[in-house]
């Protein structure tokens, strides 16, 4: 028995150990080679369920297929799945803020309501004829597919980055559509399964399946509501009366999340999500608590849940279910959805809404399936014993897949052809706006480069604002959310102020919204350092140009003549022949590639300039090595003169 237990157990130790293996680097690997992560989660999560059991089975190997089934149980996996599910949308609500509503509530709303409806009838409607689905089951796979998602809105939107409103319409429509979508499906199963039993079968045949329905919605509403607001309210009065030490606070907001969930289904099934929905929003809109730290670990948490989610409930599918799919007909349904119920949904809720052609084409180009689709078809076709009540799964997960592949390989390309892609922004953020970082602003921006300055200094604001550059008087640390500044455009952060520390701090801030390889510092003051010390300091942010162009350096660099010229590198004018012509004192910024994409220089990485780049960099013009035998052809004059009027 000791002997039995324990195999058991190594073998359960294995399988836990593929699902996190799996789930993370399948995530990674999807950064790497920059594919939607969740594709990749699910074939990979198909390839060690059920195609291993297949191909392992009666072998020695068994142990590496994973059975998540016989793993965990059906009633267990599904209530993890459920709470998983629930911390996903509390992130998601954190995310949300009330004033992004201000020029987009009426498409959000529109069209987690008009849109919703128009998607569940033709979803539904389609199936049952493309299918021969049974009429009950038709109208539920349809309610189940109402739903998009943050899980795979949002890497989409976070890889696209969509100018205009249409990124903050898709990624509201993503989080609050779920606990709707989620709502419709329970409503169905919940009259399916009243006309199954013989006790209820007088009742569904009269007008009292119009009673339940909508007592069923009040319920809803009324628990997820009450429950969710009361759990952001007990978080945030704990917290602003310091009754939880620091350390407990993330696991206290859990313990909320979950009590709220299970709270609220209790009293209607599945009317948990929305509760934990509205907690994140409440918990993110309210101003007496600062939540950022607790958004942080839930953003990590949600990595860890999202591809232990898709890994358990992919690997849980059958190979006789994935066999029996008629793929024609999985195929046209597909093209059903993407190119009449997305399109048609969006365009009906979005008459009048204020947003440009553009924008809703976009809109209608972007409804991948995700987690809360998956987990509802799993959860409701195991309590129906109705005909085709076994094909929903099979046939929800195939739309993820599709809407999925589909969206994350063609949606990029859409945002470019309707011109509101922001894909690789090239813009700078300086948190900071003295004298040289104004030179180096208004240089970036005559050359098309979106910028933008941030600084506590009135008198520096005012001075950007009248060179032309966008600049605001405002203190970073002190932000509630950096969201709130206009981002579009915006690629990468120097952080500009003489004071390391408010440098540090200023970069923290944008930790999550940009790659830490976009964060920028200029060189730390000089200390008294040794200089093996000073070699081996860690630093946690890239620095920008040269060790010696600190602060103070940069700025008595332009008070003595220093300025800011463009030069372009040929095969006849090479890096080699601008370095003999300008000296050693030249300081590079940026080379501009002929994409027009910007490298900036650093002391980590100095850029290699080839034929066709641009080197953008502070000379002294005193310097020059009139002697030799270089011209001056390659040098932008119009763009120098600009900016030396700057720095003189």
């Amino acid at each position: 028995m000791l002997t039995l237990a324990a195999s058991n157990g190594h073998a359960v130790g294995i399988a836990l150990a593929l699902i996190f293996v799996l789930g993370v680097g399948a995530q990674w690997l999807a950064w790497k080679i920059r594919v939607p992560s969740i594709l990749l989660l699910l074939l990979i999560g198909i390839l060690a369920g059920p195609v291993a059991r297949s191909v392992l089975k009666d072998t020695a190997f068994l142990n590496l297929a994973l059975d998540p089934n016989e793993l965990f149980g059906s009633d267990v996996l599904l209530a993890a799945v459920g709470i998983a599910v629930s911390l996903i949308l509390y992130e998601g609500g954190l995310t949300l803020n009330f004033k992004e509503l201000r020029s987009t509530w009426k498409p959000v709303t529109l069209l987690v309501s008009v849109g919703a409806i128009v998607t569940w009838i033709v979803a539904g409607l389609s199936a049952y004829y493309i299918f021969d689905l049974d009429r009950s089951i038709a109208i539920l796979l349809g309610a189940i597919l109402i739903v998009t998602g943050p899980t795979v809105v949002g890497p989409l939107l976070n890889h696209i980055r969509p100018s205009g409103d249409s990124g903050l319409v898709l990624k509201w429509e993503g989080i609050v559509i779920d606990p709707i979508g989620v709502l419709a499906a329970v409503l169905v199963f919940e009259v399916i399964a009243a006309q199954s039993s013989q006790e209820l079968a007088a009742q569904a045949a009269d007008s009292s399946q119009v009673q339940f329905v909508l007592v069923a919605i009040a319920k809803t509403i009324v628990a997820g509501f009450g429950f969710g607001l009361l759990a952001a309210f007990l978080l945030r009065t704990v917290m602003n009366r310091f009754l939880v030490p620091d350390y407990l606070q993330n696991p206290v907001s859990l313990m909320l999340v979950v009590g709220a969930f299970t709270a609220s289904n209790e009293i209607m099934p599945e009317s948990g999500l929305l509760a934990t929905t509205v907690m994140g929003i409440a918990l993110g809109n309210q101003k007496k608590v600062d939540v950022h730290h607790i958004l942080e670990f839930k953003e990590n948490l949600r990595v860890l849940l999202i591809g232990a989610l898709f890994i358990v409930l992919s690997a849980r599918l059958e190979i006789d279910q994935l066999q029996q799919l008629d793929w024609f007909n999985v195929l046209l349904y597909l093209a059903v959805l993407i190119l009449i119920a997305r399109p048609a949904a969006v365009f009906i809720a979005t008459i009048g809404a204020g947003l440009s052609l553009n924008e809703r084409m976009f809109i209608a180009w972007l409804a991948p399936r995700g987690i809360v689709a998956a987990a509802a078809a799993s959860l409701f076709s195991l309590g129906l014993g109705t005909p085709d009540a076994d094909r929903v799964v099979p046939l929800t997960f195939s739309v993820i897949i599709g809407t999925v592949a589909f969206y994350g390989l063609t949606a990029p390309w859409a945002a470019k052809m309707l011109k509101i892609a922001d894909q690789n922004p090239q813009g700078i953020l300086f948190v900071g706006a003295p004298k040289w970082a104004r030179a180096i602003a208004l240089t970036m921006h005559k050359r098309g480069f979106k910028v933008l300055m941030i600084d506590t200094n009135r008198a520096n604001v005012r001075l950007a604002r009248m060179e032309g550059l966008s600049a605001i008087q405002d203190n970073i640390l002190t932000l509630p959310d950096i969201t709130d500044l206009d981002l579009r455009g915006i690629g990468r952060v120097f952080a500009c102020t003489p004071n390391d520390e408010v440098n540090t701090l200023s970069l923290q801030r944008f930790m999550g919204y940009f790659e830490t390889s976009k964060l920028y510092q200029i060189h730390p003051v000089k200390t008294k350092k040794t200089p093996d010390e000073g070699q081996h300091a860690e630093r946690r942010w890239r620095t920008l140009f040269r060790a010696d162009a600190d602060y103070q350096g940069l700025e008595n660099s332009l008070e003595h003549g220093g300025v800011i010229k463009a030069t372009t590198i040929s095969d006849e004018f090479t890096y080699s022949s601008y370095q003999t012509l300008y000296g050693s004192s030249i300081i590079p910024l940026f080379t501009v590639k002929p994409s027009g994409s910007i490298v900036v220089w650093t002391t980590d990485k100095p850029a290699d300039p080839t034929s066709g780049d641009t080197i953008i960099a502070i000379v002294n013009p005193d310097e020059l090595f009139v002697g030799g035998p270089f011209l001056l052809d390659n040098e932008d004059d119009e763009d120098s003169t600009a900016t030396q009027d700057i720095s003189s």
